[in-house]
């Protein structure tokens, strides 16, 4: 038998994943509770009971992605089948293929949440961590947050170039991939 805790729990899961299904489909205007809300197969209201308005759905959809990226970063982290520099070069292209993927989730994950920050800021800050302890096998703890946030900056930085198509034009011809392998190349020379 399901408890009330359980039923919540499973409530709110299916309010996210749609919530998340409109936002990849139409952008945040596509979110509505009501739409979220019919798409569960809930009544007008139910959606009320686990987020007070549009912005607190997005900033827990929006959380979830930091967790989603911040997961990624932990198993490669872990993964000894990989050399540093392959686990770095990998977490890199994770950012960029959520800027693919899901870009209108990857918008509103660089964005300044419109509900409470508490949760995006700490799923943000723990994928960050995992990430520098990544950049730290390569450049040392010392090292680390500063070459941290400069990789970072360029693979967001590279996102968004690609995704306005100012990579492909006729001045620079390159890929998000290719800065990629640079900005690791500027930190760790051969």
């Amino acid at each position: 038998m399901v408890t009330r805790v359980e039923s919540a729990a499973a409530t709110r899961r299916a309010l996210l994943d749609d919530a998340a299904e409109l936002l990849d489909s139409g952008g945040p205007d596509a979110v509505t509770l009501r739409e979220v809300g019919a798409r569960t197969g809930l009544s007008r209201g139910a959606p009320y009971r686990h987020f007070a308005n549009k912005d607190a759905l997005l900033t827990a959809v929006a959380a979830e992605g930091w967790e989603r990226i911040g997961d990624r970063m932990s198993a490669l982290v872990a993964d000894t089948q990989l050399l540093p520099a392959d686990k770095l070069r990998a977490a890199l292209l994770s950012v960029i293929e959520i800027s693919r993927q899901q870009p209108h989730l990857y918008q509103l994950m660089f964005s300044a949440p419109a509900g409470d920050p508490t949760a995006v800021a700490r799923a943000a800050q723990r994928m960050c961590d995992e990430f520098t302890a990544i950049v730290a096998m390569i450049v040392g703890a010392q090292s680390a947050q500063r070459c941290s946030a400069l990789l970072l900056t360029g693979a967001h930085g590279a996102a968004g170039l690609e995704s306005s198509g100012l990579l492909s034009n006729d001045k620079w011809h390159t890929t998000a991939e290719e800065l990629s392998d640079s900005l690791i190349a500027a930190i760790a020379p051969d």
